[in-house]
């Protein structure tokens, strides 16, 4: 499940500049309405920006360069590995985490996990204890983090409520609407549970405009 796959650093030069002011007006929109969201501290162009999760970091059902953490790294001109695990649960993510720090020294991770414990019916209660226990070592690490909510599948779906709860305890930014909006409509997505490669720009875009928004780029 875990397998042995090395993360896939993805590194984009200056075009995506010009591609930011494209969403620069959401940015501002974005700061107005979430002002609350804790910033960021700026990110050089050198910083290295980890994108931590399952299938949906990995990019399941798109070929690579259409993954969210490839398509991100074009907006905003920074250097975004993929270490993405199709079908990891929290619990094994929790396992993995420390050594993929210790590899690719982030100053940014961008933590999406969780949906398989969601889709398996696991304990939520362990999921929530293993994001927060994510998030606490990527701290002692010396690293910043954001948060992606995960919808709980549900007929009217919505990002599962320990999520939000993880970013007000711990005081961190959270992007809790995208995925909800992309998994409840199927333009944007490869099957059930992931995006096509439209819904991955879109996530890649929400989650530009929220670092813009919070001070990281």
């Amino acid at each position: 499940m875990t397998g042995g796959k090395k993360p896939t650093a993805v590194a984009c030069g200056g075009g995506g500049r010009i591609l930011l002011w494209l969403f620069a007006g959401a940015a501002l929109l974005l700061s107005a309405c979430g002002a609350d969201q804790p910033q960021l501290a700026h990110l050089d162009r050198d910083a290295v920006i980890l994108a931590f999760g399952d299938s949906l970091t990995h990019g399941t059902g798109v070929d690579p360069e259409q993954s969210y953490p490839t398509v991100l790294a074009g907006l905003i001109g920074r250097k975004v590995v993929n270490a993405g695990i199709p079908g990891e649960i929290t619990r094994n993510g929790l396992q993995r985490l420390p050594g993929v720090l210790d590899e690719v020294r982030p100053k940014l991770v961008i933590l999406c996990h969780g949906g398989n414990d969601l889709l398996r019916r696991l304990d939520p209660k362990l999921a929530e204890r293993n994001l927060r226990e994510m998030v606490r070592l990527i701290r002692e690490y010396g690293a910043e983090v954001v948060l992606v909510g995960v919808p709980a599948p549900s007929l009217l779906l919505g990002t599962a409520k320990f999520y939000q709860r993880i970013a007000d305890d711990l005081a961190i930014p959270i992007e809790s609407d995208i995925l909800p909006e992309l998994l409840g409509d199927n333009r944007y997505k490869s099957d059930a549970v992931h995006p096509n490669a439209a819904g991955y720009r879109r996530l890649a875009n929400a989650l530009a405009v929220l670092l813009k928004a919070r001070g990281a780029i």
